[in-house]
């Protein structure tokens, strides 16, 4: 065997140990959170740990982005509890496979691509009130029940030793991330942790005083509802609803982890791949998911880059939920805490702080307006609405940029236009248009203009027969081959000089 051949299988030997203690230590962290956001949902946790298990392999295996992880998530959860309620967790089942399906479509019609539109600023606010959710999602295990059932924060004794764990934890990880390089800062401090309070007998919460990871292989079944009309008109605005929220909170995911890690995912992979295990979920009673924010950071930050570790993560969540739940069962709800509180601060964009001076108002009003959004709503509401507000500003923006200067060249009235034409800016143009001038032709150039929709040729239209009613003729010059191709078929325009 040559230097190079041992090299080059040491270096595979240590990428696939990287990539299997990744998986480790997201797997461990995906069990609180599965069981968690079942509950949110009004399912048994065995249907957001089966839906951890099966989202994550598949997406792993068939999605676009390697190292990104998917699983049961918030976002998911708190839209599919009103069906869940209202209906049955078997209506969930079928309106999962139902969301697979339109993100199978999707995928097909190569609308992945949709995620490029979405602006920096809407970005980093997504980003931002993702980190908030995550925080504020670990204080509820800052509380216990009550005499009467009811969730009281924690005090004496039982906070200081919950928020003494959380600062232990969170300081490992810190230390390990610079002394440690064998092993994942974040599996280091749950290992290190969780021995120490079973050596010491620390009374503190764990992962079996909420629910028991025990099970067994998640078994094929039809959702049991009728297959008629008046099911499909039930599930189906759910449905989109659940497919919509999953694949702006997989696809905008992809983009961080492509900004983390610098090489580029497919979006329209992930479509396809996130459908195809949704309806694989579905069809074995899990709740379905999208791609998990917290856990992706996890597992790039403990330095996995390749699919081994999203399907290791998947294999690992099976056998605890197959063999492993003693040994789950005694791990601190504060360790996962302290995980979860770490991957917050690092998935904030804390430069959001630092370019706040720098930025356009309006920019810093979208990033308050999407971290705000996500807090109070949810992912889609707030990105949505951060779209929405972005492109307002845009078209008003360029709206008040189109300058049109006026000139006499022989016997014609010349308007040279500077800028777009476009919805936003037809009313400028339209004031801007004298038509009790003396020359019987009237020029209007476009050498340093484009038109840009249908707003802009109904505006040269009524400009246009404004002219024509004075017995005027219009002329357009230096259109572009584009242009032309937007004004064909306008018949009020009398001649049109395309630009060479």
């Amino acid at each position: 065997m040559t230097t190079k051949t041992l090299k080059s299988n040491t270096c595979n030997f240590i990428r696939i140990k990287i990539e299997i203690l990744a998986g480790l230590t997201v797997a461990l962290a995906l069990v609180p959170e599965a069981i968690a956001f079942a509950f949110v949902a009004g399912v048994d946790p065995l249907v957001g740990l089966y839906a951890a298990f099966m989202v994550g392999l598949l997406t792993s295996v068939f999605g676009g982005r390697p190292g990104m992880i998917s699983g049961a998530t918030g976002g998911l959860a708190v839209v599919m509890v009103h069906l869940v309620s209202q209906y049955g967790v078997e209506y969930l089942f079928a309106s999962v496979i139902l969301m697979g399906i339109i993100q199978i479509i999707i995928g097909l019609l190569k609308m992945g691509q949709l995620v490029r539109m979405i602006p920096h600023s809407v970005m980093l606010g997504f980003v931002n009130g993702l980190a908030i959710v995550i925080f504020l999602a670990q204080l509820n295990h800052f509380k216990l029940e009550n005499a009467n059932g009811v969730l009281v924060w924690m005090t004496g004794s039982s906070l200081l030793t919950m928020a003494g764990l959380v600062a232990l934890t969170v300081g490992i990880i810190y230390i390990g991330s610079k002394f440690v390089k064998g092993i994942p800062a974040p599996l280091l401090a749950i290992i290190v942790v969780t021995v120490l309070v079973g050596m010491f007998g620390i009374e503190t919460k764990s992962v079996g005083d909420i629910a028991s990871v025990s099970g067994g292989l998640p078994k094929f079944k039809l959702p049991m509802v009728p297959m008629n009309l008046e099911t499909l008109k039930i599930i189906l605005p759910h449905s989109i609803i659940f497919a919509v929220v999953g694949l702006i909170e997989s696809l905008m995911t992809l983009t961080l982890v492509d900004e983390i890690i610098e090489n580029k995912g497919s979006g329209n992979r992930e479509c396809l791949g996130q459908g195809l295990a949704n309806v694989v979920t579905g069809l074995f009673g899990g709740m379905g998911g999208c791609a998990m924010i917290g856990q992706s950071m996890i597992n790039v930050e403990s330095g996995a880059r390749e699919r081994l570790s999203g399907i290791s993560a998947a294999l690992f969540l099976l056998g605890f939920i197959l063999f492993g739940s003693a040994l789950i069962d005694i791990i601190p709800i504060a360790v996962l805490v302290g995980v979860m509180f770490v991957v917050s601060i690092s998935t904030f964009e804390w430069t959001s702080f630092r370019i706040a001076k720098s930025i356009p108002k309006s920019d810093l009003f979208i990033i308050v307006l999407v971290s705000s959004m996500t807090v109070i709503y949810d992912l889609a509401i707030a990105v949505t609405a951060g779209v929405i507000v972005a492109s307002l500003v845009f078209a008003w923006e360029k709206g008040k940029r189109i300058d049109i200067n006026k000139a006499i060249e022989g016997d014609s009235k010349v308007y040279s236009l500077r800028g777009a034409l476009f919805f936003g800016s037809v009313r400028t143009f339209i004031d801007s248009i004298d038509t009790s001038v003396d020359t019987k032709d009237v020029i209007i150039d476009f050498n340093h203009a484009r038109i840009f929709d249908h707003s802009a040729i109904e505006a040269i239209n009524k400009v246009t027969e404004k002219f024509k009613n004075v017995g005027k003729t219009v002329h357009l010059r230096n259109l572009s081959t584009e242009c032309f191709a937007f004004i064909q078929g306008s018949s009020d325009i009398m001649d049109v000089n395309i630009m060479e």
